[in-house]
């Protein structure tokens, strides 16, 4: 059965990764999900957080940080510092 939204002409949409984490920059379906698993969903979350932290989480990778590492800097945040 196809419901009622798409009997009606209207176009069915699933929610994404980056609907749930509009504060975060483009950095990929598997990092932004890695990030949300962890209550990441902002800058300021990532802020709290080591480059070694995040580069352990399972869909996080170096491309990834170097995005966040670019957007953290033009917000005036960074990285913690590693432990």
């Amino acid at each position: 059965m196809w419901g009622l939204a798409r009997r009606a002409g209207a176009p069915v949409r699933s929610p994404s990764v980056t609907d749930a984490t509009p504060d975060l920059p483009a950095i990929g379906a598997p990092a932004t999900r890695a990030l949300a698993a962890e209550g990441i969903v902002s800058l300021t979350g990532v802020a709290e957080r080591s480059e070694a932290e995040l580069l352990a989480l399972h869909g996080v990778g170096p491309r990834a940080l170097r995005i966040l590492r670019e957007h953290l800097a033009a917000a005036g945040l960074a990285f913690r510092d590693g432990d």
